[in-house]
């Protein structure tokens, strides 16, 4: 699209999509991950113009583009942008905008829309897009005037970061997108800030004076190195022992003395009756949604047990689900800052045994477990922790499978951690490539189960067309592995709809221009993992496992 000119000497004047092209430009968007559409031909032919500054990356599926996007808001902590056409476009990347809800994860997806004279006839792929997302999204807007294409595509941006970030859906009606426009906002969009009150820090540290058995609860999104080092200075000082919600774990160090472990799906006993027992929990960042609160049981609702001091920047998330007994309304930066200065202030030898005892519980906790046949996933994801650098970035979507990640890998640093807590499959392939694109000089592993791998496995010729040399390691169980465990439980001997027939992933892969390779016992692993960081291309580790090692430390009793 070419920029036309008033009359006279006017200066000239971008088409709608032009300034959707430079407003993305204006906020730093690097990449762009769509599957095209002809209802929005006119953004991507300016998205053409501005190509040395935003990439735009082709995906194979709309739910790919929507996770890659989200994933990329997970990294970078400002919104992932995809673009998909109208209708099928729309339904496929919905997933995306699920988890992107769930995690509070900033995201803005385009959706190509039909035209203004067809809306409301039920043209050919149309939806009615505020009802479609209007429960799955933080926002939706149809961009259905040309001249304040400027102000609503910023709108649904800054949006999309303030107070618990989140996915924004503009639907771009095709016909719009060619008009004339006002320039783009070219002001950097940041997201205000909530401050802790100093009566409600105050009143925190009369808490801690009073507690015998406090703990500090760590999640949600927008965490910075810098916010990890002021919470740690806390935990030290205060001498408090530190827990993360489920799927959040790089929140902290998890080698530090002070780190207790993860509340979630499959937790350690021990550390959920610690919660259980504990006198206060400070909670900062965390929903403390049904999975890490054991479904809203560790704090108890509405009433919780605990004295709890909630901490988040969402007003209308403090006090929705449990009556805290301190509620803070604050970003995390400034809270982290606020309980970074207070630390020094609070004496926490009264409760040194029992952070002492936390910490231990969750080494033990840690230790690998065995397995009776197959190869053992506790000693792979041991190895990967001694070979890799404390910068990998791990990936993963969602099956029982992710249960020997999230137990025996130690996180080290922030952004080191890519996983729906949306519980959402056909994550990690996605979220592992945009990971690569976005940081190409770290390295990613991806892993995933045989069900969860084919949900987004097409996605492996993009990983491959633009260089992604992710490491993806499938462990093929022949089932869908957690509805499998379950059934079993529930109704054992009836298998029913879990089991499965899988490819030859490591051929599938070989066929995308990727290394793959099949490994049956442990003792293989080490070089196989050698061979693929050495192949200079997206590498593919099939790991087969004995459908009977369902989870760490459990196995099937009946036959498989």
């Amino acid at each position: 699209m070419t920029s036309r000119r008033h009359a006279g000497t006017d200066p000239p004047m971008p088409s709608v999509a032009e300034t959707i092209a430079e407003t993305l430009v204006h906020q730093g968007v690097s990449h762009v991950f769509c599957v095209p559409g002809e209802s929005y031909l006119a953004v991507l032919d300016a998205l053409h113009g501005v190509q040395n500054r935003i990439a735009l990356i082709t995906c194979r599926h709309e739910a790919a583009a929507a996770n890659m996007a989200e994933a990329y808001g997970k990294l970078n902590g400002r919104p992932g942008v995809a673009m998909v056409t109208r209708g099928p476009g729309a339904t496929h990347a919905s997933i995306g905008v699920h988890t992107a809800f769930q995690d509070s994860t900033p995201m803005l997806l385009f959706v190509g829309d039909v035209g203004t004279d067809m809306i409301g006839r039920e043209a050919f792929q149309e939806v009615d897009y505020r009802r479609m997302f209007g429960a799955l999204a933080k926002g939706v807007f149809v961009l259905d005037r040309a001249d304040r294409a400027h102000e609503i595509v910023a709108s649904a941006y800054a949006l999309s970061l303030s107070g618990r970030p989140g996915p924004v859906v503009i639907a771009l009606p095709e016909d719009i997108l060619t008009e004339e426009a006002l320039p783009a906002v070219a002001t950097r969009i940041e997201p205000p800030q909530a401050s802790p009150d100093a009566s409600a820090i105050a009143a925190l540290a009369n808490m801690l004076d009073a507690a015998e058995r406090p703990l500090l609860w760590l999640g949600g999104p927008g965490w910075t190195a810098d916010d990890v080092a002021a919470v740690q200075s806390f935990a030290e000082s205060a001498k408090l022992p530190v827990i993360t919600s489920w799927r959040r774990k790089d929140r902290f160090d998890n080698a530090h003395p002070n780190y207790a472990g993860e509340l979630g799906l499959g937790s350690n006993p021990k550390l959920i009756d610690r919660v259980k027992s504990a006198d206060l929990v400070i909670a900062l960042g965390t929903r403390l949604g049904e999975v890490a609160s054991q479904g809203y049981t560790v704090p108890a609702v509405p009433s919780p047990a605990q004295s709890l001091v909630h901490i988040h920047p969402d007003a209308d998330t403090l006090g929705r689900v449990r009556r805290p007994a301190l509620a803070i309304q604050s970003s995390i930066r400034l809270a982290c800052a606020a309980l970074g200065e207070l630390g020094f202030a609070i004496d926490g030898s009264r409760w040194t045994d029992w952070t002492r005892a936390a910490r231990a519980d969750y080494e033990a906790w840690v230790q690998p477990t065995n397995v009776v046949n197959g190869v053992n996933m506790a000693e792979v994801i041991g190895h990967l922790d001694d070979v890799l650098g404390a910068d990998t970035i791990y990936c993963n979507g969602a099956g029982n499978f992710a249960g020997w990640l999230h137990r025996f890998h130690q996180h080290r640093r922030i952004g080191t951690q890519l996983a729906p807590t949306s519980g959402a499959m056909g994550y990690g392939v996605p979220a592992g490539i945009a990971a690569k694109l976005l940081q190409p000089e770290r390295e990613v592993v991806v892993l995933a189960g045989d069900g969860d791998f084919l949900m987004s496995g097409n996605e492996l010729i993009t990983a491959a067309r633009y260089g992604a040399n992710v490491i993806f390691i499938v462990v093929d169980n022949g089932q869908y592995g957690t509805i499998r465990m379950h059934q079993a439980r529930d109704y054992p001997g009836r298998q029913s709809g879990t089991a499965l027939v899988n490819p030859d992933f490591s051929a599938f892969a070989r066929s995308f221009g990727c290394h793959g390779e099949t490994i049956d016992r442990t003792e293989d692993f080490p070089a196989a993992l050698v061979r693929a960081r050495e192949s200079g291309v997206p590498a593919l580790i099939t790991v087969k496992t004995d459908p009977r090692e369902i989870s760490p430390g459990r196995r099937l009793d009946e036959a498989v």
